[in-house]
């Protein structure tokens, strides 16, 4: 149903602002009492009040959300871009490469390659000094390798034929832009 404002009898608005309506709305709610009683009036009274107080607490709470989204979007506007650090694992390549090139000087020692990984094993404990040295030489293996210790193990706790052991991850360390958060609240 649309409001047709040509055909709207503006005339019939000149009756609610005479001067005169407002003491016949006087009227009317000095007679109120003894038209309705007083059960009624108590009622719509309770009824107001607690209308009142639903408003007076909505407002009070939707300003204290107002402060806190200000002071959530203060925070996230003072939260530093921080760089992500992963691990990249090394090419299997590079790896074997290093070990065919390192391996002849550790007699004794067998190194095998798994994709990044590296393991060092010995069949007697008397090798240890070489098999220290073949790990320290992991550590500092290539450029920007981080090796990363995944298994160890010296004695009975290799098994039957390995009398020293050591698997070895190594890695890459790859810094990285972080991904933009969208703001909260859109």
């Amino acid at each position: 149903m649309a409001l047709d404002l040509k055909s709207f009898d503006w005339r019939s608005l000149k009756k609610y602002a005479d001067p005169k309506a407002t003491g016949d709305l006087n009227a009317f709610l000095e007679k109120l009492p003894q038209h309705a009683g007083q059960t009624v009036l108590i009622a719509a009274g309770i009824a107001w009040a607690m209308a009142g107080a639903l408003g007076l607490y909505a407002t009070i709470q939707a300003k204290s959300l107002t402060e806190l989204r200000a002071s959530l979007k203060e925070a996230e506007a003072l939260k530093p871009i921080v760089p992500q650090i992963k691990d990249v694992p090394i090419d299997s390549k590079e790896v074997e490469t290093f070990i065919t090139k390192v391996g002849p000087a550790y007699k004794g020692l067998v190194f095998k390659v798994s994709g990044s990984s590296i393991v060092i094993t010995s069949g007697q404990t008397s090798d240890f000094a070489k098999f220290r040295e073949a790990i320290g030489h992991m550590q500092n293996g290539g450029s920007g390798w981080r090796v990363s210790l995944d298994k160890l193990c010296v004695g009975r706790e290799c098994g039957q034929s390995d009398k020293l052991g050591i698997s070895l991850k190594v890695n890459k360390v790859s810094v990285e832009n972080p991904t933009p958060v969208a703001p909260a609240g859109k």
